[in-house]
């Protein structure tokens, strides 16, 4: 089971300043948000919140409005837009899954909720930082 450092995510209430900040004054290069299919927040559930990308190159940084209600809402428990997270992806997520229940940690699967192209888990670190596991996941339908 492989992991890569993928994304940190930042949270705000003001979301567009945030992106100014890392794009303008630090440089980094806007993504388009076209890049990241969300899928859509219906009702009670989901996550409808203002989200901007940004990039040095290899690494990205999302920047996510902050919603409280979020695990709420999602029957979960934890929130990942509460404080901001760090994330991971792997390629091999049921495997990383069957890890964290051998060690006992307990993580919210939040599936697609979020981004149409990621099947994404939280949970903590000892010290209560929010951590994302995450695999790509592919449409079946189109091969």
């Amino acid at each position: 089971m492989k992991l890569e450092f993928h994304h940190i995510n930042f949270v705000s209430d003001n979301v567009d300043r945030m992106h100014d900040f890392y794009t303008r004054l630090l440089g980094l290069d806007d993504i388009p948000q076209d890049n990241f299919p969300r899928t859509e927040a219906k009702g009670t559930t989901g996550y409808d919140g203002k989200i901007r990308f940004a990039t040095e190159g290899a690494m990205q940084m999302h920047l996510a409005e902050r919603q409280l209600d979020v695990a709420f809402r999602n029957g979960q428990v934890i929130n990942p837009v509460d404080r901001g997270h760090i994330a991971f992806r792997t390629d091999d997520l049921a495997g990383f899954l069957e890890h964290l229940d051998r060690e006992g940690i307990p993580y919210s699967d939040y599936g697609t909720t979020f981004a149409k192209e990621w099947h994404q888990v939280f949970f903590q670190d000892p010290e209560g930082n929010v951590i994302e596991v995450h695999q790509q996941v592919t449409d079946d339908s189109s091969a």
